[in-house]
């Protein structure tokens, strides 16, 4: 033992061994006993938390939670009275007016008041809702007795799962036929040339179109089983073209939100913030209704008058918005009202209304940016009007971690 102690040099106490430590090499030498380790379970000392972050994922969950409200409104109640500006546009082959653009459509909004009242174009919304909800309650209750999905992933779900889901669709849209069709005479109707009708009655009329499937029992009224194809090949194109382009739209979107934080030079750490992903699903959502809805406008009239032959509607006259008049048609069929609308009223009668859906649109994209801008506004003066964060602890250097008598106490020994 003594040969090994000479080869090392004499031992050295703690004392001493500290005091030639910090005298020799005041900045590089440290006890290794004074080193603190930190493992994966405790926090790093130099890390400091800041409520900025945190401030802004609030404001972003409540403008998406605002947003989404506000979508789920407009779409539902406040688009109403552009939608049944639309249908009595589209129902009346006989108007000369074709509001295009939505400037015609002004006075006649005005003159509709005038005669009728504000509530003029808010009728029928209470079918409108309930066949809604039907279309719901039919595709859950369907998707409970069989194994078809009524929801579905495009990228991961297989071509069986899709095709379930498709035909689930079809049978939805087949039920709920005769019951649009009673909904769609309570929309356009003149609320001063008919009576108005009640909660309920969509499902007494939906009814007596159901029971009667093959033999209408009224004269032009076509029966229910020429309506169903159409009805179904509309509405399956519609939400497949819709879904096309809501899933492109969305994907372009999540690039460009990459591409513009790449492009300052860092990568978004909030790439799957839940509030940034569901402002791009709400935009991909308003894209694709916009498009869907435009793609299969035409097809979307004459489907309208389909349905309303027959049934002795009398509607307001969008010419002027004073006068009524009846809606008489004789056509045969889907080809035939084709046909027919184009050699009498050329291509843009398949248009007609056309105004009332920018109009719609329109009002639907400002409430959207109105409603971000309040909720953006309230939630930042909230924000300020709230006490101050409590100030950060001071950050620990590495210096003072090298010389622990700089933190006003002793090194441990």
């Amino acid at each position: 033992m003594a040969g090994i102690e000479g080869y090392f040099g004499p031992q050295l106490t703690d004392e001493e061994y500290e005091e030639f430590c910090f005298k020799a090499y005041p900045r590089r030498i440290q006890r290794p006993s004074s080193i603190n380790i930190p493992n994966s379970s405790t926090p790093e000392i130099n890390t400091i938390v800041t409520p900025e972050n945190e401030d802004d994922t609030v404001i972003q969950k409540y403008v998406g939670i605002g947003i989404g409200l506000a979508t789920l409104i407009t779409e539902n109640l406040l688009s109403h009275p552009f939608v049944v500006l639309r249908r009595q546009c589209q129902v009346n082959h006989n108007s000369k007016k074709y509001h295009l653009v939505p400037i015609t459509l002004v006075p006649v909004i005005i003159h509709l008041h005038q005669r009728q009242g504000i509530t003029t174009l808010w009728k029928g919304i209470g079918s409108v809702l309930l066949v809604r909800g039907m279309t719901l309650a039919v595709e859950d209750f369907i998707s409970k007795i069989t194994p078809w999905s009524k929801d579905i992933s495009w990228h991961v779900d297989s071509f069986k799962t899709i095709g379930q889901h498709l035909l689930l669709k079809c049978i939805t849209l087949s039920v709920v036929t005769p019951f649009y069709s009673a909904s769609l005479v309570e929309t356009v109707q003149s609320d001063i040339a008919s009576e108005k009708p009640g909660v309920f009655d969509v499902f007494r009329e939906g009814l007596c179109r159901l029971v009667s499937w093959g033999s209408p029992q009224k004269g032009r009224m076509l029966p229910v089983w020429t309506l169903v194809w159409p009805t179904v090949m509309y509405g399956v194109f519609k939400y497949l073209f819709g879904t096309l382009v809501k899933n492109v739209s969305a994907s372009i979107m999540h690039i460009n939100y990459k591409y513009e934080h790449q492009k300052k030079g860092a990568y978004p750490k909030d790439w799957l913030n839940p509030a940034i992903v569901q402002e791009i699903e709400i935009s991909a959502q308003l894209l694709s209704l916009i498009a869907a809805d435009v793609m299969f406008y035409p097809l979307e009239t004459i489907l309208h008058r389909l349905h309303l032959q027959g049934t002795r509607t009398i509607i307001d006259n969008l010419d002027n918005g004073f006068a009524v008049t009846p809606i008489l048609t004789s056509y045969e069929g889907t080809v035939d009202c084709y046909d027919t609308t184009i050699s009498q009223e050329g291509t843009s009668g398949l248009f007609k209304g056309f105004g009332a859906l920018i109009l719609q649109f329109t009002a639907h994209y400002a409430v959207l940016k109105l409603t971000r801008f309040v909720i953006t506004q309230v939630t930042i003066l909230l924000k300020s009007s709230s006490p101050p964060p409590p100030p950060p602890p001071p950050q620990i250097s590495s210096k003072q971690l090298n010389h622990p008598q700089d933190l006003g106490r002793t090194p441990i020994r």
